[in-house]
């Protein structure tokens, strides 16, 4: 569940933008200062951040320095008043993901939020199959076949992945369970076969290209 943090000194926004993404499934956190946001960056990992760009005390522009400093990784939402949306276009060039211009309306919120964690995936996918190996790996329908049985089934003996496979010839098994070790996408523990983090993250690239694919 994707984590995200709502900053913004107006408490009735805040609260809405909160029991909005509450709503859509999202683990929420919010904080009504700058400063109090970045304290709660340096503990917890957000995967977006809603910065309203004027605030008492830090502005959304320093903060969005600090927060690209201190959370590379973590996706800023810029929130903005109609007057100040020069700025908020300017943030983005400093890093800011997208923006929103107040009033905004509660699935324009959504959308805003699932379109950069969508783009976030998006770098994910191309960071962990940048690699002629892995792509190798994931062209072949049965190196595919055996990563989604280890994360359907958890850890299995070789007999057991062959069984899963339907596959008698046990040398072209053992031959692609091979490849995927050498990839790094499968390890093995005693005779136990299982996914590793970076096979368990090429699956979900696998299966979010798919989506994207077929939409």
């Amino acid at each position: 569940m994707e984590k995200i943090l709502v900053v913004d000194d107006d408490q009735d926004l805040r609260e809405s933008m909160m029991e909005i993404l509450q709503g859509a499934g999202f683990a929420v956190a919010g904080r009504g200062r700058a400063e109090q946001a970045l304290t709660l960056l340096a503990d917890e990992p957000f995967a977006v951040v809603l910065l309203d760009l004027v605030m008492p005390g830090m502005n959304g522009m320093e903060a969005l320095s600090r927060i690209r400093e201190l959370a590379p990784g973590t996706r800023v939402i810029m929130i903005t008043a109609f007057s100040t949306t020069e700025n908020a276009v300017d943030a983005m060039r400093q890093g800011a993901s997208d923006y929103l211009v107040k009033p905004f309306r509660g699935e324009e919120l959504l959308a805003a939020v699932k379109r950069v964690l969508e783009e976030a995936r998006f770098e994910e996918c191309g960071a962990a199959a940048d690699t002629e190996t892995a792509l190798n790996c994931l062209a072949n329908a049965l190196r595919r076949q055996i990563l989604f049985g280890l994360r359907a089934c958890g850890p299995l003996r070789f007999m057991e992945i062959c069984r899963h496979l339907d596959i008698s010839d046990h040398t072209k098994v053992n031959f692609h369970l091979k490849v995927l070790r050498e990839a790094g996408f499968i390890d093995q523990d005693q005779k136990l076969y299982q996914l590793t983090a970076r096979g368990r993250q090429v699956l979900e690239c696998v299966q979010f290209l798919m989506r994207r694919l077929g939409s």
